[in-house]
């Protein structure tokens, strides 16, 4: 559900950010991004503290972050999911994000309102991704994401061909569909393998593989870009990502699809006097 809301908003804030481009300029879609900011501050602020825990869980919550990096590198199947997330960051992210500006204007010699109009696309994508996301089972999810990987090293590759709106609409909104259900799986597949106290910390590693990379591939791959072309940049992103995420994730999804599935706990039922 979460996924979905945070989707869901890509829809309606990229093709408003084009329009408001297209009007009043760019100024004007940054001032009103910031204005938005106000409802989450408040939202921020009228979170209630939280509360004081037993001993044993203060203890633990002291332990910060650091044992959560101690069990994600204890757990293979964790640091497989992790230098997946690491690859969609270096070597996709930036082509359907930071170089987008660029890809438009440069390679597709477009305006604001066509890239409002791709970003919104991507949003639809990631959107119905999160949806389908619901109906993978168990079992399927080696192959869905396997299939993903491969949707998302061809969408990236057609984007590196793509001379015109129509096929790098296509491309983005196969990729977006792709990566929105792998990440999903895998925010899954963490919170099925980390312990309850630990899950928050290790998801906060995870993370870190996206967050913490994005602003540094923001600035390798954009610069091989400026280096070597951006065509043949994409191209050559696409065919590293391919090579390097389907041995990875079949590694993850080997220990995945074959441990079992923990059984819920029966409830217990009071004898009725």
């Amino acid at each position: 559900m979460d996924r979905s809301v945070f989707h869901g908003s890509r829809l309606i804030g990229p093709s408003l950010a084009g329009l408001f481009v297209g009007w009043w300029g760019a100024a004007s879609a940054f001032f009103t991004n910031a204005l938005s900011f106000v409802a989450l501050i408040a939202a921020l602020i009228s979170l209630p503290k939280r509360p004081m825990g037993t001993p044993e869980e203060e203890q633990q919550r002291r332990s910060g972050i650091l044992e959560g990096f101690r069990y994600v590198r204890s757990n293979r199947i964790i640091v497989s999911l992790i230098t997946l997330i690491a690859l969609n960051t270096i070597f996709v992210f930036p082509a359907i994000s930071v170089m987008l500006p660029l890809y438009v204007r440069d390679i597709l010699h477009l305006g604001a309102k066509s890239m409002g109009g791709l970003m919104a696309i991507s949003g639809s994508g990631a959107f119905l991704g999160s949806i389908g996301l619901l109906s993978v089972a168990r079992e399927n999810r080696l192959k869905f994401m396997t299939g993903n990987v491969v949707a998302i090293a061809m969408g990236v590759f057609f984007m590196s061909l793509s001379q015109g709106f129509l096929l790098t609409a296509c491309a983005m909104g196969a990729i977006a569909i792709a990566l929105s259900m792998n990440f999903g799986l895998t925010n899954t597949i963490v919170q099925e393998q980390a312990p309850a106290h630990l899950r928050g910390r290790v998801s906060a590693v995870v993370g870190m593989s996206f967050f913490g990379l994005m602003p540094i591939a923001g600035l390798i791959t954009p610069g091989f870009a400026d280096l070597i072309g951006m065509r043949t940049t994409l191209t050559i992103a696409s065919v590293i990502y391919g090579i390097a995420a389907v041995p990875v994730l079949s590694v993850a999804g080997r220990h995945v699809c074959d441990q079992p599935v923990s059984p819920a706990p029966e409830p217990e039922i009071e004898p009725v006097c």
